[in-house]
């Protein structure tokens, strides 16, 4: 290999690297529709969903508070979204740590930065916790339903699959939407057939009943799945609560504008609809299939689902496919939160670069996937932390939409040259405050408090930004600001020119590209045929099962070996035609 080679593909590395953390993401580096839809079907159809599925079996909900409740609580998720994070997203092409310091004051900035990072560290230890769960059957290792680990060898385990982890969250975002594109539609597959494979376990062990189809769905889910009742006697969740978790669970991403990290570099504000491949493939058939799963496993394994956790679930269910899912899963979903928690403590350390400060920030949240204490209380853990961030979301959407209809001045504080917003970090205090009253006092419960809280804190934001100077004029400041903008947006022009980036059509495909996609899509379909076989097996439903446990890694392997080549293939054709 040429020195002139190596030279080229060495600065190509450090330019995919850099992805404009300071500053706005110029027109030239902006993505299409299909690096969102990969990442946001991969990062909710994860690890997680078997958690939380499996939850919602234990928690006693009803089969139609399940079926409707999460429809309206991921929709309104999806227009969170699509209204408020991708608007603000794309107008502004910053990061949200980027916006807040620029909104806040670079005081303010590093403490939010702080604890959003250690909140998205414990997050994505929890994914990685979810992976080791699975790898830990290989192993022996007993499933670990405690907060603290008591298993040496699973801690092992834990670090080992972090440091795979993290590898990938360093390469930045595009790689994470990719690695998300390959394994979304498999991992989608693998909940729908274990969903399928393990309603007749329900009849067939819990009746005593040959399953006969579709038909005895709704009567078997009332019967062992979502029965409406809870182990312990304890109150059900109510339909309002389940479509209030749906909602808030991602709150931190979508009402809080964390996906302002991905959402900045779409090319367009309605890319942000795209999370509904993720709320409904992941947060809906996925939540359902796993608790269908959770319930067929606690048969299989004549146990509660106390005793369960993610990797056993899949494992009873789908053989050594389970298995692979569960890691994978929780890949999915821990690398892009790995990537945010990086971004977040970056924009703190600006001379770092994003992928060294993304490599500490890894190795703590592979340290934090050794303790478990997240991912045993997983649901309670995401409502806290949406509401944590939640008053924060409300002083940018105050500021990015509200002040100039009111007379104000967006980033009046910015040029008052403060270093910091007292009247930003006096809402965060007031809006955090106040939730916490309310879920301590019992007044509300804990996945209602959102709305009350955002709307509180978008009233006492204004209120105290109005009475601190965000009323008075400031249109020298402001013509000095826009014109720094208007500088970045020529220079970035600049550089597109002699790069030499062209928007091009991408080139047709490939004989090899589109026979690799045609064996992709040829081996999920076969893992739906064999589920299909155990669905209509009848009498011979254990015989079936077993043979299906057995084939799906069949098709598992030649499904990842042919996707990679095509997606491969794929990102080679455009870059190539990019750089012609």
């Amino acid at each position: 290999m040429s020195t002139l080679t190596t030279s080229t593909e060495t600065q190509d590395t450090q330019e995919s690297l850099n992805e404009y953390e300071q500053e706005r993401v110029p027109e030239h580096r902006l993505l299409g529709w299909r690096h969102f839809m990969g990442s946001y079907s991969g990062e909710h159809v994860a690890g997680t969903e078997f958690v939380i599925g499996a939850a919602f079996v234990s928690w006693g909900a009803s089969t139609f508070d399940i079926l409707m409740g999460l429809l309206i609580g991921n929709l309104m998720a999806v227009l969170t979204w699509a209204l408020i994070t991708a608007p603000i997203a794309t107008q502004s092409r910053l990061t949200v740590y980027e916006y807040l310091r620029r909104v806040a004051g670079p005081s303010f900035n590093k403490v939010y930065n702080v604890v959003n990072a250690v909140l998205f560290c414990a997050l994505g230890g929890a994914m990685i916790t979810v992976s080791a769960s699975a790898v830990r059957i290989l192993f022996n290792i007993p499933a670990q339903t405690h907060w603290y680990p008591d298993s040496a060898a699973f801690v092992a385990v834990a670090l080992t699959v972090g440091t795979i982890v993290v590898a990938v969250a360093v390469l930045g975002f595009q790689k994470c939407a990719q690695f998300a594109t390959v394994c979304s539609p498999w991992l989608l597959v693998v909940f729908i057939t274990g969903g399928m494979v393990a309603l007749p376990a329900l009849s067939a062990i819990g009746n005593g009943e040959t399953f006969t189809g579709f038909n005895q769905f709704l009567a078997l889910a009332d019967q062992y799945i979502w029965t409406g009742q809870t182990p312990d006697g304890s109150p059900s969740m109510t339909f309002w609560q389940i479509a209030a978790f749906a909602w808030v669970c991602n709150l931190a991403m979508h009402g809080s504008l964390g996906d302002m990290a991905l959402l900045r570099f779409a090319k367009n504000k309605k890319y942000g609809y795209f999370s509904a491949f993720g709320m409904f493939f992941g947060h809906y058939i996925a939540w359902i299939c796993a608790g269908i799963m959770g319930a067929g496993a606690m048969l299989l394994m004549k146990t509660n689902m106390s005793h369960l956790d993610a990797g056993g679930i899949a494992h009873a269910v789908l053989g050594a496919t389970g298995i692979v899912a569960v890691i994978i899963a929780g890949w999915t979903t821990s690398n892009p939160t790995i990537y945010r928690a990086g971004l977040a403590i970056q924009s703190i350390f600006p001379n770092k670069s994003r992928a060294y400060i993304t490599s500490i920030v890894g190795v703590i949240t592979a340290v934090i996937a050794c303790f478990p204490f997240v991912f045993t209380r997983l649901l309670d853990f995401v409502g806290y932390m949406g509401l944590l961030l939640a008053p924060v979301g409300a002083i940018i959407v105050s500021e990015h939409w509200i002040f100039k209809k009111i007379g104000l001045t967006p980033l009046w504080s910015k040029y008052q040259g403060n270093d910091l917003n007292k009247a930003a970090l006096m809402t965060w205090a007031i809006g955090v405050v106040f939730a916490v009253t309310c879920e301590q006092m019992g007044l509300l419960h804990l996945f209602f408090l959102f709305v009350p809280t955002y709307l509180l804190s978008i009233a006492v934001y204004i209120m105290l930004a109005k009475s601190m100077g965000a009323a008075d004029n400031y249109t020298e400041q402001e013509a000095e600001y826009h014109n720094e903008l208007k500088q970045r947006e020529i220079y970035h022009a600049e550089q597109a020119r002699s790069e030499e980036i062209k928007r091009t059509e991408v080139k047709p495909a490939s004989m090899l590209e589109k026979v690799s996609g045609a064996i992709a899509l040829a081996s999920l379909i076969a893992m739906v045929i064999a589920a299909l076989k155990v669905w209509g097996a009848g009498a011979d439903y254990t015989s079936s099962f077993k043979s299906f446990k057995a084939f799906a890694m069949y098709p598992t392997v030649i499904y990842f070996i042919s996707a990679t080549t095509w997606i491969t293939l794929r990102e080679k054709s455009i870059r190539g035609n990019a750089n012609e």
